[in-house]
């Protein structure tokens, strides 16, 4: 094992080594990761991608100089299908190779690691056929993109779908509208299972969030909901949604019986050798159910908080913030606006060994080892409330408390934070001052919300994007006099962390705007993957006067009595300065 540690450390040296000479970071900046890499164990590749320093296809360059071997980038490529096929599926997958082309007798095979049974294995292949073989290292995601070739899902289900028809004995017509009358052999067939299978396999590729199966007059739809928004993935035989709904069913561990009231389970699956954890909901419509099924994957991890997006301001905050013993740290927005991310991201922070942290859940996103995560289980009488009032009795330090949802859990999480706990929440207000009037509406007291409530986050995500196909365009006048009246108040020190070189004067002659293109790494979506923006606000002094004097227009005192403040709208019209998004996505977000 020890030996293995060695030779790991020793490869990921040579690679820093090998990007330096590759002029892609400096030979200063690689001594300093190579401190990281000996004293806290990271691992190379991760750090680099996440921190920004080298992507993914500079770092495949620098392993394929150090294995002799020549690099090739396939992300942008499709690979006809009868030269993909000279490997078969099975044996791509077990060693994640490749064959992306032939030119006369020599045929390409792209691999992810140099791996001697694979050659011997491809080597076999080609000899029957009297090929030479010219080897490349290509990027994992060259691997996964050109891997899903194989597994295109229109081919997959049409698949299925003829062999139940021919198990059928019939071309496929519409069965009869009661799950009941479904047979278990039905449900758990080959073909019925291997549809879902795959919309479940398609949806984790696709980074999916969400799965929405949806009964139609004529058709099944099936929908994926990635960075926000739905896409129609699939349309099935109208005959095939009850076994389908039926399967998931048995898979939830839900009643198949039922199908009267909504029900609600779970379902844990490895899905391409990842841990992948589904959240599952059914709802009867007017003759069938729809399934939505939340995607949790648990390989991802907590994010860290300066991953997530935020800026410099809010991140200063939120880490001052959640240094305090007691109090209430709130996060708000509209549902899907990251608000449990960004719990998680800062329960990370707070999980040292010296505190007892203690969480409520609905559900349990991510197990974090050294915290204590309690699921509600309102059905059974485990609400927030009253899982809250176990939790004070369980010598906590810092409570977490999924969604403040009622007047009991606000007045209870208030008494929490007043004895000495730390206690985290989120509510659902369009911006950060609106916790304090939601709050009040739920009947907690004026002079105990001032004496509580420390700090009050609101977020949005905004969609990225795509770094490899955004392209830069000039705004229209009325677009470049909007961005600079968002901006044209903000303190100095404060816009100038966020964008060193801003001046009102030349500020599009500094920094570039794009819009989205669509490219095959982003799934010609023009996007790829979501970015926080947000306002922070503490709650200082002057407002915990103004909150128990009960005065009015708390939204311009925010501003007005906080020396440094950014809004949601200002912190997104710095992104789209700093090219991480684009206008039209903010206004789309911050109107939602």
């Amino acid at each position: 094992m020890l030996t293995k540690i060695f030779v790991m450390l020793d490869n990921s040296l040579k690679i820093l080594d090998t990007l330096v000479l590759r002029q892609v970071i400096t030979a200063e900046k690689a001594e300093e990761i190579k401190t990281e890499i000996k004293t806290k164990g990271i691992n190379l590749e991760n750090f680099l991608i996440e921190n920004k320093i080298a992507n993914e296809e500079q770092i495949t360059e620098a392993k394929a100089q150090l294995a002799g071997m020549p690099y090739f980038n396939l992300l942008e490529k499709d690979i006809p299908e009868a030269i993909l096929n000279f490997l078969p599926e099975e044996i791509a997958q077990t060693y994640k190779i490749i064959c992306f082309a032939k030119e006369g007798k020599e045929i390409k095979i792209g691999m992810v690691e140099p791996n001697l049974k694979a050659m011997e294995a491809v080597n076999f292949l080609a000899a029957e056929e009297k090929l030479s073989v010219e080897y490349y290292i290509i990027s994992v995601s060259s691997f996964k993109k050109i891997f899903k070739q194989y597994q295109k899902i229109e081919e997959e289900i049409s698949s299925a779908l003829q062999v139940k028809a021919e198990e059928d004995g019939e071309e496929l017509v519409e069965v009869d509208s009661s799950i009941e009358n479904l047979s278990m052999d039905e449900i758990n067939s080959a073909p019925v299972s291997r549809i879902v299978a795959v919309i479940i396999r398609h949806a984790v590729e696709a980074r999916a969030s969400d799965i929405h199966i949806e009964p139609y007059a004529k058709e099944s739809r099936v929908r994926y909901r990635i960075d926000g928004i739905l896409h129609t993935s699939l349309v099935l035989p109208k005959s095939i949604h009850n076994a389908v709904i039926a399967r998931i069913k048995v898979l939830a561990k839900l009643k198949l019986d039922e199908t009267r009231v909504p029900q609600d389970g779970r379902i844990r699956l490895v899905v391409n050798n990842r841990e992948i954890d589904f959240r599952v909901s059914t709802l009867p419509l007017a003759s069938q159910e729809k399934v939505v099924m939340r995607i949790l994957d648990t390989a991802t991890g907590v994010q860290t908080l300066e991953n997530l997006g935020f800026n410099q301001l809010a991140l200063t905050r939120i880490k001052n913030s959640i240094k305090k013993t007691s109090g209430m740290i709130l996060i708000t927005g509209p549902t899907g606006s990251g608000k449990t991310t960004t719990l998680y991201a800062m329960l990370d922070i707070l999980n040292k060994e010296g505190v007892n942290i203690s969480t409520l859940e609905d559900p349990i996103e991510y197990e974090i080892k050294g915290i204590n995560q309690s699921q509600v289980k309102p059905r059974i009488g485990f609400s927030f409330a009253n899982g809250l009032r176990s939790l004070l009795r369980q010598d906590p330090d810092i409570i977490m408390v999924g969604e403040i949802r009622d007047e009991e859990t606000a007045e209870l999480s208030i008494h929490a934070s007043l004895t000495g706990h730390l206690v985290l929440s989120t509510l659902h207000t369009n911006d950060a001052i609106g916790a304090v009037l939601r709050l009040l509406d739920m009947k907690v007291e004026r002079f105990l919300l001032a004496s509580t409530l420390k700090t009050v986050v609101a977020q949005r995500l905004a969609r990225r994007l795509c770094t490899y196909c955004k392209k830069e365009i000039q705004l229209t006048n009325e677009a470049q006099e909007d961005i600079k009246a968002e901006l044209v108040n903000l303190p100095e020190n404060i816009i100038k962390s966020e964008l060193p070189d801003f001046s009102l004067d030349n500020i599009f002659e500094k920094y570039k705007v794009y819009q989205p293109v669509g490219c095959p790494r982003c799934e010609n979506t023009g996007y790829s993957g979501r970015v926080s923006i947000s306002e922070v606000v503490e709650i200082n002094d002057k407002l915990k006067e103004i909150i128990n004097a009960g005065e009015k227009n708390l939204n311009e005192e925010v501003v007005r009595q906080t020396e440094d403040f950014i809004s949601i709208k200002q912190d997104g019209m710095i992104k789209v300065l700093q090219g991480m998004t684009n206008l039209e996505e903010i206004l789309r977000v911050i109107e939602n």
